[in-house]
């Protein structure tokens, strides 16, 4: 049992500097969007999303190095059902809230088409260096078309906190008060890569202690795999829309859990297969399913008077539990 007191309070340290990046990311996020005129949406959809999803394409990328395929993409799903279950879920919970036309328009369907290619890709469970590439173009081709618009509508809207019926606005423009002191983008950019080192590094030392202790008090590699690594890597994307919201960034949160989705499917998928062909587990197929349909599910919810009530969030996140006992007793 001494043994595990390393572990655990590496366990304590990495949850204390999750919390703290995540605080750093979102308010220098805020602020460099605010001043550059930049849609806190596209924000959370890049930056943010990008960033918090580094610590699955690190635990992806060693999967694929070592030939392990299944944990590679078990991570991926794994972590967009979490994403959406238990990320989107939660953020409802904490604050019910509208979602911009852009989010149900446009991201939403990407997240969802997404969903689609990754699961025809993965139908025969293989993923080739092909395949992987041709995911990895669609990122970039995604990515660019955020840049193009996020340009082509820089129009600077002030968003309502609350419509008048308890649902505050997940707005994709960004308000701009004179009162407030002009932004230090070199202090801002700094605080931002600090805050995103510290959320990748408190993920990543976050799942190698979790898994520590769990391989210790004898649960399965696969459970852990399904559970705790998943969770774990999908840690940094909770901890910072959480802190969006309660800090009222709504928009960056909302767009961090796309975002983040889009980017595990296309983009550490895309990697994990490039660097090595991978066949994945008989049992991906199922999870693949399981992820299909809560993505439909949200996409949806989003979809229906665009705006996601604390109902909705606790059904997405009873899905989410329901995912992970039937992963485990599979």
């Amino acid at each position: 049992m001494s043994t595990l007191i390393g572990p655990a309070l590496v366990l304590v340290a990495a949850t204390v500097g999750l919390w703290f990046g995540a605080r750093w990311l979102v308010d220098s996020a805020s602020s460099l969007a605010g001043a550059a005129g930049v849609s806190p949406l596209v924000i959370g959809l890049t930056v943010v999303a990008f960033g918090t999803s580094a610590p699955e394409l690190a635990v992806s990328t060693v999967a694929a190095l070592e030939g392990t395929g299944d944990v590679a993409v078990g991570n991926v799903v794994g972590s967009n059902v979490f994403n959406l279950g238990v990320v989107l879920g939660t953020v409802a919970l904490l604050r019910p809230f509208r979602v911009s036309q852009t989010l149900v328009r446009r991201d939403a369907i990407a997240m969802a088409v997404a969903t689609a290619i990754a699961t025809v890709i993965l139908a025969n469970r293989v993923v080739s260096r092909p395949e992987g590439a041709l995911l990895i173009a669609l990122l970039v081709g995604y990515t660019v078309g955020l840049a193009i618009d996020a340009h082509r509508q820089r129009t600077i809207e002030t968003p309502s906190a609350d419509d008048g019926d308890g649902f505050e606005t997940a707005c994709d423009r960004t308000p701009l008060d004179p009162s407030e002191p002009p932004v230090r983008f070199g202090l801002e950019i700094g605080r931002l890569l600090v805050g995103l080192a510290l959320v990748v590094g408190g993920g990543r030392a976050l799942v190698g202690a979790a898994t520590t202790i769990g391989l210790a008090v004898g649960i399965s590699e696969w459970t852990i795999g399904v559970t705790v690594v998943a969770a774990g890597t999908s840690l940094p994307e909770l901890v910072t829309s959480v802190v969006a919201v309660r800090r009222e960034a709504v928009a960056i949160a909302a767009g961090n859990v796309v975002g983040s989705n889009v980017f595990n499917l296309l983009g550490v998928l895309g990697v994990s297969a490039t660097i090595r062909p991978t066949v994945v587990d008989p049992a991906v197929p199922a999870s693949l399913v399981w992820l299909g349909v809560i993505t439909a599910a949200a996409t949806v919810v989003l979809a229906t008077g665009r705006r996601l009530t604390r109902l909705e969030g606790l059904v997405l996140l009873a899905f989410a539990i329901c995912y992970w006992a039937a992963s485990a007793v599979a």
